[in-house]
């Protein structure tokens, strides 16, 4: 099931798909009859309409907010990081199967790709409302390489995807809220709401299975997380960090901190795009 899910490429079909894949879990296991968790070879890069064209990030065009045209800009954006944070979770289900893990832990990752779907759809939703489409823009592919970083790791994985990509998306969300209530548009200010609210989740899904794994090997969480994001996050940890939301999914400033003074005195970093 999340092989298809990778395999598929437009992001319609692929967040329809993801739904119904989602469900038939859900309901599998509220009736107390689970489905197998198998085994399964997932492609390194999850399949990809023509459209958006993948440009590095330092040259993804860059628009101010302030325009009707910025602000599509940051719609598609966000909506090419949602589409890749459904990947992402589908892919760390299949990816990992070696790895004996409890049923919680599947449960935990079906919800999250599902919600991630939900996401894209609402930010296409404003993206045509606005006379636009997903694809119309460049977009880039910054979060997949974290992804084929970790492709073997993960503790990594889990490291760099919730506890750090996901984890800025708490920071700067209410930021990009803002913007949009400011400007009176009120579907992607709902829409970013209903992200903002359930991505907490997903970063404290991510904090609780590293947490789990870490003490199942006997390790210090917060350790074992300084030296992955040393190893694999390229750029600094960005502040102002939203301080409340991190801690409401279990993530305690003595983890990030240190790592955004650390990372930041290394020359030649970038920070998150």
């Amino acid at each position: 099931m999340a092989v298809e899910v990778l395999t598929t490429a437009d992001g319609r079909a692929k967040t329809a798909l993801s739904h119904a894949h989602a469900t038939r879990w859900q309901d599998a296991r509220a009736a107390g009859e689970p489905l197998a968790v198998g085994a399964a070879s997932p492609p390194l890069r999850p399949a990809r309409p023509e459209k958006p064209e993948l440009l590095p990030p330092r040259d993804v065009p860059r628009r101010r907010t302030g325009s009707p045209q910025g602000r599509i800009a940051l719609l598609h954006a966000l909506a090419h990081i949602e589409l890749n944070a459904v990947d992402l979770h589908w892919d760390i289900i299949a990816r990992f199967t070696h790895v004996q893990m409890p049923m919680g832990f599947y449960d935990d990752w079906v919800k999250s790709a599902d919600e991630e779907s939900k996401h894209f759809n609402l930010l296409c939703d404003c993206l045509e409302a606005a006379g636009s489409f997903y694809g119309a823009l460049p977009a880039h592919a910054f979060m997949w390489r974290a992804a084929e970083d970790t492709a073997e790791d993960l503790l990594g994985r889990l490291a760099v995807v919730p506890m750090v990509l996901e984890a800025r998306g708490l920071d700067v969300t209410p930021g990009m809220m803002a913007i949009f209530e400011k400007a009176g548009e009120k579907l992607a200010t709902d829409a970013l709401r209903v992200i903002y609210a359930e991505e907490v989740g997903h970063v404290a899904y991510g904090v609780k299975w590293f947490n789990w794994l870490c003490g199942r090997d006997g390790h210090d969480p917060k350790d074992v997380f300084h030296g992955l994001v040393r190893r694999y996050f390229r750029g600094a940890l960005k502040p102002p960090f939203n301080e409340e939301k991190r801690a409401e999914a279990g993530l305690p400033p003595d983890f990030y901190w240190p790592l955004a003074e650390v990372l930041a005195e290394a020359p030649g970093t970038a920070g998150f795009r």
